[in-house]
C-alpha cells in the first residue's frame, strides 16, 4: 500500500502534464475585436502546449472586415491545424464567418446549420458609387479566391458567395466541395477526418489522428467576456446615456456622490466598448445636441417642444452612432426609443428642479439675513444694535434712525449688518 500510493500520485501527476490532443474554444458572437483576441490567443496556447489540432465551434452572425481579415491571417499563420466546425442544429456561419470556415485546414459543419451570404455592406447600410462598390467586392473575392484556392475548395462557389450573397446548407456546402464533412457531434466530428492528410497553407503535409482524443476547452478571460458583452451596440448606447444622466444629476445637486460615480463607471466603459467599434462623431454631437435640448427645455419652458427636439436628435444620434455592417451590430430603433423618452422626461425634471432651487431666496446661512426685519434696540447713528432673526446684531445704517425703528437687512458684512428703514421697502 505505501508503495501504490506514491505510485499513483506520480502517475496522476504524469497525466495532467501531458498536452491536451485536441484544443476546443467556442465563438457563439459576432466578429469583432474580442473574438479575433479570443481565437488568436487560443491558438498561441494551442502551439505553446503542443496540442495537435484547434477546434473552434463556429456559430456568428458576421462582423466586422477588418477582425475577419485578422482572424483569417491568424488561422493561416498558426502552426497547429485549425478545424472550424460549424454547430450545433440551428446555427450559422454567415458573412464574415463565411470566410473564417473557409479559411480552416478543415471546414466541417452539422446538419441543420447554413453559411454564405459573404456580400461585402458598407457601414451604416450607406450607398456607394459604382466604382467604390466594385472595389470592396473584388477585394473581398480576391481574399476568398485565395483562401478557397490554397485549401483546395470549390473556388468559383465561394466566390460566388461573396459578389451574389449566395447561401448554403449543409448539404449544399458538402456537394459544392465548400466543406469537407458533414458531422452530427464532436466525437462524428473527430472520427470523420481521423487519418485525413492535410495540405497546410504553407505547402506543408500532415496526418491528423484526433479520433477517441482528448478535448480540453478552452474559456475566454473575464476582460475578454466583459468586452464581448459591451461590444453590443445596444448595451453601450445603454451604459452611455445611463452614464450621462448620471453626471447630469450629479451637475444638478452636486455632493450626491452615487450619481457621479455611478456616471463616472458607465461612460468609461461605453466608451472602451465604443472605441473598439466603427463610430461616427457625427451622431455622437447629436447626442450632445439632444441634451442641449433637454436643459434648454427646463430653463424656457418651451411646452415641451424643446424636449420633443431632444427626443428625435437622441434617436437619430443613436441610430447611426456605430456602423455596424450587419443589423446585430447596430443600435435597434426600440433601444433608442426607450432610452430617449425616458432620458427626456428624467433629465427635464431633474434640470427644473436645478433652476427652480437656484430662483429661491437663500434661507440658510449669512444671506439668508439679507431680506430680514428687526428692530432697532439702540439708536443708529448710524451704527448700533438690532435685534433681528432671533439675534442681537452690531448695524449700520445709511443714516440715522431712533430706538425702536423697524429696520430691513440689506447685506452682511462680516459681523456687522447694514440696514435701513423697514418703511422705505415696498
Amino acid at each position: 500500500m505505501k508503495r501504490t500510493i506514491p505510485l499513483s500520485v506520480a502517475l496522476l501527476l504524469v497525466a495532467l502534464s501531458l498536452p491536451a490532443d485536441v484544443l476546443k474554444i467556442v465563438v457563439d458572437d459576432m466578429i469583432h475585436p474580442m473574438s479575433d483576441e479570443f481565437i488568436g490567443r487560443a491558438l498561441i496556447e494551442a502551439d505553446q502546449h503542443h496540442d495537435r489540432a484547434v477546434l473552434i465551434e463556429l456559430r456568428t452572425p458576421g462582423g466586422l472586415e477588418t477582425s475577419m481579415r485578422s482572424i483569417v491571417r491568424k488561422i493561416i499563420d498558426s502552426p497547429v491545424p485549425v478545424i472550424v466546425y460549424v454547430a450545433p442544429a440551428g446555427s450559422r456561419a454567415a458573412s464574415a464567418g463565411f470566410f473564417v470556415l473557409e479559411a480552416a485546414d478543415i471546414a466541417a459543419m452539422a446538419p441543420g446549420t447554413n453559411t454564405g451570404a459573404a456580400h461585402p455592406v458598407t457601414l451604416g447600410g450607406e450607398k456607394l458609387d459604382e466604382v467604390m462598390k466594385q472595389k470592396m467586392e473584388n477585394d473581398a473575392a480576391a481574399l476568398m479566391r485565395t483562401v478557397a484556392g490554397k485549401r483546395g475548395r470549390n473556388v468559383a462557389v465561394a466566390e460566388s458567395a461573396v459578389r451574389q450573397s449566395k447561401s448554403f446548407t449543409e448539404q449544399e456546402a458538402l456537394s459544392s466541395h465548400l466543406i469537407d464533412l458533414v458531422a452530427a457531434n464532436e466525437n462524428a466530428l473527430l472520427r470523420g477526418i481521423e487519418g485525413r492528410t492535410l495540405r497546410r497553407f504553407n505547402g506543408d503535409s500532415s496526418v491528423l489522428h484526433l479520433a477517441g482524443q482528448r478535448v480540453r476547452v478552452y474559456d475566454m478571460t473575464l476582460k475578454e467576456r466583459i468586452l464581448s458583452h459591451l461590444m453590443d451596440p445596444n448595451v453601450a448606447f445603454i451604459l452611455l446615456a445611463l452614464g450621462a444622466l448620471s453626471l447630469w444629476a450629479e451637475f444638478n445637486h452636486p455632493g450626491a456622490v452615487l450619481p457621479g460615480a455611478v456616471g463616472l463607471i458607465s461612460i468609461v466603459l461605453a466608451m472602451l466598448a465604443l472605441n473598439l467599434m466603427p463610430v461616427r462623431f457625427a451622431a455622437m454631437a447629436l447626442l450632445l445636441v439632444a441634451l442641449a435640448l433637454f436643459g434648454l427645455e427646463a430653463k424656457f419652458a418651451a411646452h415641451g417642444v424643446l424636449a420633443i427636439g431632444g427626443i428625435i436628435a437622441m434617436i437619430i444620434g443613436a441610430l447611426f452612432l456605430v456602423d455596424g455592417p450587419i443589423p446585430e451590430m447596430q443600435i435597434h430603433l426600440l433601444t433608442a426609443a426607450a432610452v430617449a423618452v425616458p432620458f427626456a422626461i428624467i433629465a427635464v425634471f431633474l434640470a427644473s428642479l436645478a433652476l427652480r432651487a437656484r430662483r429661491n431666496r437663500v434661507v440658510t446661512g449669512p444671506e439668508g439675513m439679507v431680506g430680514e426685519v428687526g428692530i432697532a434696540r439702540t439708536p443708529l447713528s448710524p451704527e448700533g444694535e438690532v435685534f433681528v432673526h432671533g439675534e442681537l446684531w452690531n448695524a449700520r445704517a445709511s443714516r440715522a434712525l431712533d430706538r425702536g425703528t423697524r429696520v430691513r437687512v440689506k447685506a452682511v458684512e462680516g459681523l456687522r449688518i447694514i440696514v435701513e428703514a423697514a418703511e422705505q421697502q415696498p
